[in-house]
């Protein structure tokens, strides 16, 4: 099987691609030992070929592909596609419109939270994947032909899933819920890392206004430690260590190096004096503008609510056959039993009419929930 390595021949690709309604797409990466991604492979398949292209070759330019990517004439048919769309974003400052992701897709078609690839491949393509070669390194050449034929499978078979998720879609009227899911994962806020807000990724280990103080300037600059020597942030700092500096809050060289989750001679390099000025930025800040702390699962007597609407979110996925997880997050829960107004994804749109009335409804009390024949029923 042949890699496409010039601009030429992947122009050529492209420009047969790009005659037909939708295009497959996956790529093959590697960020085990960096903080931006590496992209080692793409595939694309059309109802009637497959290519594969070689980003690594010295020769080529992504300009076809690109262009692809953006044609509106022709669906970009991904599966978990958001790691994949952050590297398009990355290297071409653009996202595959119109798109569809097959893992979302099955959500709504009831195939459960996350559902793989190689299931569905196996239900809806009958096909088997070979994945002996999932793992291999993807930057060395040349690929062997095991690789090759996994990548080709990545997107030969996701065509069929695609076709058989998309009549499913129609059947149910259901085109618009995947739409809205599909705007949040083409917006480009939803790939852009900005170090000021790395501090999210931790919140749910603050309790104290002085230690999300000091959480928010540590996470940014690890963050751009990380961004600027292009390593994974746990390379700059592990979480464990990160957290164990929040809670501590040393303020010298000595108290740093007492800390046992600190590398050793950390305290005296160049990132311990960092995170010393960072330490004392956060320390510096009014608690009066720090974000407010997320109240504590169950908090102000909304347990009992709070279990009540995961019981009614469970009941209403079954009976909808849809995952939980694309209805309702814990969040959304949390928010909506302390708010009836909360500002969450799960009372608006179509989550609003499939969860959110009922939801509100049974907070009231004009909705109740009963057991008829072992089951959960709604009314």
């Amino acid at each position: 099987m042949k890699l496409i390595t010039t601009t030429a021949d992947l122009a050529d690709a492209c420009a047969r691609l790009a005659s037909h309604p939708f295009v497959t797409v996956d790529t093959e990466f590697l960020r085990e030992t960096t903080y931006y991604p590496k992209l080692c492979l793409i595939q694309l398949a059309s109802p009637d070929e497959a290519v594969l292209v070689d980003p690594l070759a010295p020769e080529l330019d992504l300009a076809p592909f690109f262009g692809l990517m953006v044609n509106e004439a022709v669906v970009k048919v991904f599966h978990a596609a958001r790691q994949d769309l952050e590297i398009v974003w990355m290297l071409g400052r653009v996202l595959p419109t119109p798109l569809f992701d097959t893992q979302v897709a099955a959500m709504v078609c009831g195939y459960g939270d996350s559902v793989g690839y190689e299931q569905l491949a196996n239900d809806l393509a009958k096909a088997r994947i070979d994945k002996s070669s999932r793992f291999t390194d993807w930057s060395r050449r040349p690929l062997n032909e095991a690789q090759l034929v996994y990548a080709e499978a990545d997107v030969t078979h996701l065509r069929e899933i695609y076709r058989a998720l998309k009549a499913d879609l129609e059947q149910t009227g259901r085109e618009s819920w995947v739409a809205e899911e599909m705007a949040v994962l083409n917006s480009p806020a939803t790939y852009e890392v900005k170090p000021e807000n790395a501090w999210q990724r931790l919140k749910g280990r603050i309790r104290k206004p002085k230690e999300l103080a000091v959480l928010m300037e540590l996470a940014a600059w690890r963050e751009r430690e990380a961004q600027h020597r292009d390593v994974p942030r746990q390379r700059v700092l592990k979480d464990d260590a990160l957290m164990d500096i929040v809670q501590r809050a040393p303020r010298s060289v000595e108290a740093l190096a007492e800390l046992r989750s600190v590398p050793n001679g950390f305290e005296r390099s160049r990132s311990g004096g960092e995170v010393l000025a960072a330490i004392e930025r956060g320390l510096a800040l009014d608690p009066k503008t720090l974000p407010r702390l997320e109240r504590e699962r169950g908090r102000g007597g909304n347990g009992a609510v709070l279990d009540l609407l995961k019981v009614l979110l469970k009941a209403v996925a079954e009976a909808e056959r849809v995952a939980p997880k694309i209805i309702a997050s814990s969040d959304d829960l949390e928010a909506i039993a302390a708010d009836d107004e909360a500002d969450v994804p799960a009372l608006q749109g179509w989550r609003r009419g499939v969860f959110g009335e009922k939801s509100l409804a049974l907070k009231s009390g004009e909705l109740g929930l009963r057991i008829q024949r072992g089951r959960v029923v709604v009314g």
